[in-house]
């Protein structure tokens, strides 16, 4: 089942395509990161640190230690049409986050 992600005041903006998928994908469907450590800090196609899942939020936080070099996963594919899941509404303050800026 798709996993949709929203930024603070609740606009979609990115999604994978299942909990456990560790591609991101913007609204597009274009590949914009992944999850190398299984948790819920994803990295971009470079490497660098994008953004953390909160509940269904996609935060950037302001300060992230570094956690090294993650590698390349290799091209995940087209990922198909997730389709549009609406509007989230506002999700309040998160301490320490600011909203990711993707393309789509």
């Amino acid at each position: 089942m798709t996993q949709h992600f929203f930024n603070n005041g609740g606009k979609w903006i990115a999604f994978r395509r299942s909990p456990d998928d560790r591609y991101l994908f913007d609204t597009s469907g274009k590949w914009v990161g992944w999850f190398p450590w299984g948790d819920s800090d994803a990295v971009d196609t470079t490497g660098a640190y994008l953004g953390s899942i909160f509940g269904n939020r996609l935060l950037r936080k302001t300060s992230v230690p570094y956690r090294g070099y993650p590698g390349y996963p290799g091209y995940p594919g087209y990922p198909g049409y997730p389709g549009y899941p609406g509007y989230a509404g506002y999700a309040g303050y998160v301490a320490g986050t600011v909203d990711v800026r993707l393309s789509g």
